[in-house]
């Protein structure tokens, strides 16, 4: 008739801590670092990527483009901040 496999559509379940069908948050797997090489690697693209952003900001600034400066700085700063992050915690 009615198996118990798991709730039915539209069904609320409450999950206990004993209950065998709740994986809970100790079964998710730990993610592993990058190796270093490759955390390396991608500081360096995102150093180049900076730079371009970096320009694109000294360009607009020397050409009366505000706003376009600002963005572009922005963009150099957030992207040395994740390039960063890439590095150190990988």
């Amino acid at each position: 008739m009615s198996s118990e496999s798991g709730p039915r559509p539209g069904e609320v379940r409450d999950p206990r801590p004993g209950d065998p069908r709740d994986p809970g948050p100790a079964s998710a797997p730990v993610p592993a670092r990058r190796p270093l090489i490759e955390r390396i690697g991608m500081a360096v693209i995102a150093v180049v990527l900076a730079s371009l952003f970096g320009g694109v900001a000294l360009a607009a600034w020397a050409g009366g483009e505000v706003f376009l400066a600002a963005m572009g700085a922005i963009g150099c700063l957030m992207t040395l901040w994740v390039g960063a992050i890439t590095l150190f915690r990988g």
